[in-house]
């Protein structure tokens, strides 16, 4: 709704300036509501349209988005990016928190939130009336916006900021917040090695000129006449001034306008003097350019911020000092007695100081006058990620927030409180009310303790935290004391998962070493007192889940592990003590793929099950007892495969029949209602964190979901309507409505009515093609013939996923009636169809992995395996293959066969057994001869892609 900005140039520099005043709020005004409230759903609007599709949902699926959850609080900032002072009348700050700008109020205690950047905001600026905000990111599709502070409305998005989404490293506003000013973040910037530039100002008089900096470099650019963005960047080295000067941090232009300041980390300030030829003068004198002229030794601390405020000259530094420097660079005043950490930016309010009167406070300055020292209040961040407002009359230093200054990963919501712990790699673990949005208390553990994993038990009671040296503690929950008295230490590396038991008589961990521990509580002279049972090296590669559950006939506990390696273990918790962990038994729960993470799947059923998520988009259903795969099931399809994935809670008996769980994938939050089926429409997701999610937790009574943003150091608070997931499902349709869209052409298209021939002709195939008798013509094949069809429609399931077909179907109806079945029809083939092929179907880069693993490099460089190695491989790993199998597959491959001989009962073998597989296959074997040679299927090479094997056209 609102016009394009124009760029008024863009050269080598990747330096942009776009022109704001009138066009960002031209024709904004006339879809704005009269209140100044935006009339659509916060981050509707900015959606790009090059953005990739979130599996198969169409539009209305992503309106349904963004109000299935809601952001409601953000836990964090980047203390890597400045905090603003927009307003002082209720101390309104503007910050960055993940991939979203917050706009919090202090005294109200309430956030807005600025949503619409598909990565994590990389920086952000404000104009000088603060009214006019905006925000930049990195990565693909990577925008720049502006919004009305005021409102929190965006008023423009700029789509193509930067070359080849660099994405946006420094950005500058004018002070009239007439332009807009940007460097990208692309390696090559202008000519010479001048780094990388990480600082951008405009002179506060001067729309057309600026001053960016890099560590190494400082370059002053101006716009002349004729649209041209010129640049001078003079080489500064030790031998300039014969002193060390140190590495760059900020740069800014003198009161006197005249003069260039650079702060450098050596405390010194590099003078720089602007040559502007007069305009009169010819083309001979040159472009404005400069040149340094003096190295001020300022200070003994390195200076991280620079800038100016009234007539004064302001830094920051490293011992956490801020000084006031007149524009002679002579000392006003300082503020080093409040031990603060390194400055990161430094922020007036807009609102000048009063002057001085008979109820004022001010400090004296420092000169022979000693006069008041009268400056506007501010806002100090610092390194530590604390924010502190300083009331300058009576030298007030009030600190707002602190929050964790590195990654977090653990978060655990209380089982009937409305409490959240957050614990980061800095050592930090940090208790909120998420209902009043209120910090309760907090712990900062020794240095070199990370907090990487943390959980409540059942009674709230407790909190297991693991962190990232191997170290466990039991704490009060309430309290965050030691509930033991020394930490466990039995590990190595970091501890990634802690589960306590239904009962809380056990904790069990899991560490980066694969490793499971057990700890169990005794009572020893009358108290309950925790102790370190056992620790087991029980998976090959990384552990992705601990479970406890309850033997349902002893309601004791029980223990399970998932890993990467494929295996499901639960131990034998009654049978291990000191130091031995005793094994139950172990199941393997994929072939190709590797599980993700396990979950209780809510008693909806009759028979119990276990879920299961793996790397290939697929949700399976394990028998709890047997172990045995009862049904698999397509999964969420968001870019990724769910990463972990919880049962929401329920507020009452009446909600049990009607569940629903809630996942996370590498960047996104999703709902999705039970039971599993495999409808699309069941199911939605947003980006929470595009840098990668690490962890999640949900309420304790369902209403709210939280997802840890790993290195992006937030945590957010998502509210959860239910309502809205429940109508997308009624939107896309009933019975086999939703799973029609999942095929080309749905169910008028050529791929289904194909599929009914086949499934059809299976019914004459298996009654004998040949035979004279009377046909039997019914709704469904016997459970023989389902491989044969699946295959004859262009997915080729393995022996051990065609036994987990058969087990679905044959005891789909066994806890119901007793009975097994031996029979299905059509449509109950087609969902077990659509649940069980590869979401994107067979691609030659999943062969060509397979080759580089198996193969060895020829001649041309390619991956390939040699011809007796090849038959050898068939014969002896895997799912390995008979002698006779092998040579009739490849008779019937070659066309030596005929046609379908296997699969039809009245033919008979001409050639299977006099193959001669020297002469028919290659010595050497590539993915692609394979492929298109030997298996004859067709190749897609569509550009930007990855190449697509399309479905074979073949029949029995």
């Amino acid at each position: 709704c609102t016009r394009d900005l124009s760029s008024w140039t863009r050269d080598r520099t990747h330096i942009a300036c776009v022109e704001r005043f009138p066009r960002w709020v031209g024709s904004f005004n006339q879809c704005a509501s009269p209140n100044n409230v935006n009339p659509f759903p916060p981050g509707l609007v900015l959606g790009s349209p090059r953005s990739p599709a979130l599996g198969s949902h169409t539009i209305v699926s992503c309106w349904f988005t963004f109000v299935l959850q809601t952001m409601t609080w953000s836990f964090g900032w980047n203390s890597s990016l400045p905090v603003y002072y927009l307003r002082e009348n209720q101390r309104v700050l503007l910050y960055a928190s993940g991939h979203t700008g917050v706009i919090y109020n202090v005294l109200k205690n309430n956030q807005y939130h600025l949503q619409g950047h598909p990565n994590v905001i990389s920086c952000l600026c404000i104009s000088e009336d603060r009214r006019w905000v905006a925000t930049a990111d990195k990565g693909p599709d990577c925008l720049i916006i502006i919004w009305d502070s005021f409102t929190g409305i965006p008023v423009h998005t700029i789509f193509d900021s930067c070359p080849r989404d660099n994405g946006i490293r420094a950005m500058a506003m004018t002070r009239d917040a007439k332009y807009l000013a940007t460097i990208s973040d692309a390696e090559i910037q202008v000519r010479g090695p001048l780094g990388q530039p990480n600082y951008l100002i405009f002179n506060p008089t001067n729309n057309k000129e600026l001053v960016s900096n890099s560590k190494t470099q400082v370059i002053y650019y101006t716009w002349v006449k004729g649209g041209i963005l010129v640049h001078s960047a003079p080489l500064l080295t030790e031998k300039t001034f014969n002193k060390l000067v140190g590495k760059f941090s900020q740069s800014v232009f003198h009161l006197n306008l005249t003069q260039i300041l650079s702060a450098t980390m050596e405390g010194k300030l590099v003078v720089w003097d602007i040559y502007r030829p007069l305009p009169s003068a010819s083309s001979s004198m040159g472009f404005p350019h400069i040149k340094p002229c003096k190295l001020v030794h300022l200070q003994k601390e390195g200076i991280t911020v620079l800038t100016t405020v009234d007539s004064y000259i302001v830094t920051g530094d490293i011992r956490g000092n801020i000084k006031f420097y007149d524009h002679t660079l002579s000392i006003v005043n300082w503020y080093s007695h409040f031990k603060l950490s390194s400055i990161r930016s430094l922020s007036f309010s807009k609102t000048p100081a009063a002057p001085p009167a008979e109820n004022t406070n001010y400090p004296p300055d420092c000169t022979l006058k000693s006069d008041d020292f009268v400056v506007r209040n501010f806002i100090i961040g610092t390194s530590d990620a604390s924010v502190y407002h300083l009331t300058v009359d009576g030298t007030k230093l009030e600190k707002l927030f602190v929050e964790p200054r590195d990654a977090i990963c653990a978060i655990s919501c209380h089982p009937y409180q409305p409490l959240i712990a957050i614990g980061s790699f800095c050592g930090m673990i940090k208790v909120w009310d998420y209902e009043q949005k209120k910090y309760l208390f907090s712990r900062v553990f020794e240095k070199g303790l990370g907090v990487q994993s943390l959980t409540y038990n059942p009674e709230g009671a407790l909190l297991g935290a693991g962190f990232t040296e191997g170290t466990v503690y039991i704490l009060d929950a309430m309290s965050l004391e030691s509930a033991i008295s020394e930490p466990f230490r039995y590990s190595r590396s970091s501890v990634t998962h802690i589960s306590f038991s239904h009962d809380s008589q056990y904790m069990a961990t899991a560490d980066v070493s694969f490793t499971v521990a057990v700890y169990v509580v005794r009572v020893k002279h009358r108290r309950r007192v925790w102790e370190y049972l056992a620790r087991l090296r029980s998976h090959r590669k990384s552990i992705r889940s601990i479970l406890f559950g309850v033997h349902l006939d002893s309601n004791e506990p029980r223990l399970l592990s998932l890993g990467r390696d494929r295996l499901l273990i639960e131990y034998n918790l009654l049978k291990s003590y000191k130091d031995h962990l005793a094994v139950l038994d172990i199941h393997r729960t994929d072939q190709g793929s590797y599980p993700t993470c396990m979950v209780w799947y809510p008693p909806l059923t009759k028979e119990l099950f276990l879920l299961i998520c793996n790397s290939g988009y697929k949700v399976k259903l394990f028998n709890s007892t047997t172990k045995m795969c009862r049904k698999t099931l397509l999964g969420p399809v968001y870019g990724s495969p769910i990463e972990q994935i919880q049962i929401l809670p329920v507020k009452s008996t009446l909600e049990l029949q009607k569940r629903y769980v809630v996942f996370i994938n590498r960047d996104k939050v999703g709902l999705q209602i039970l039971p599993v089926d495999g409808n699309p429409h069941k199911t939605s997701a947003l980006i929470c964190h595009p840098n990668g999610v690490a962890g999640m937790a949900l309420s304790y009574d369902g209403c709210c979901a939280f997802t840890a943003g790993g290195q992006d150091r937030s945590v957010v608070q998502w509210e959860i309507n239910l309502s809205a997931l429940e109508a997308a499902v009624s939107l896309g349709g009933e019975d086999l409505t939703p799973f029609y869209g999942l095929v080309s052409g749905g169910r008028e298209g050529k791929f289904y009515r194909e599929l009914e021939d086949y499934f059809y002709y299976s019914q004459l195939r298996s009654q004998g093609i040949d035979t004279m008798e009377t046909r039997k013509v019914s709704e469904h094949i016997c459970l023989s013939e389902l491989p044969f069809v699946m295959r004859a429609i262009g997915f080729y399931p393995s022996e051990g996923e065609i036994e987990d077909m058969f087990n679905e179907i044959r005891f789909s109806e066994y806890v119901d009636t007793g009975k097994l079945t031996d029979k299905i029809n059509l449509p109950d083939f087609f969902k077990v169809y659509l649940n069980h092929r590869p979401p994107f179907g067979n691609t030659l880069s999943g062969i060509q992995q397979s080759f580089d693993i198996l193969g060895f490099t020829n001649s041309k460089g390619e991956k390939a395996i040699q011809r007796e190695d090849f038959l050898n491989l068939l014969h002896t790993k895997g799912e390995h293959m008979t002698e006779e199998e092998m040579t009739d597959c490849f008779a019937t491959l070659f066309g030596l066969n005929p046609e379908g001989w296997k699969s039809e009962p009245a033919a008979s073998s001409v050639k299977g057994s006099e193959i001669c597989l020297e002469e028919e296959l290659p010595d050497e074997i590539t993915a692609e001869i394979f492929t298109t040679e030997i298996l004859g299927l067709t190749i897609s090479q569509d550009s930007g892609q990855d190449p697509r094997i399309s479905e074979a056209e073949q029949s029995f």
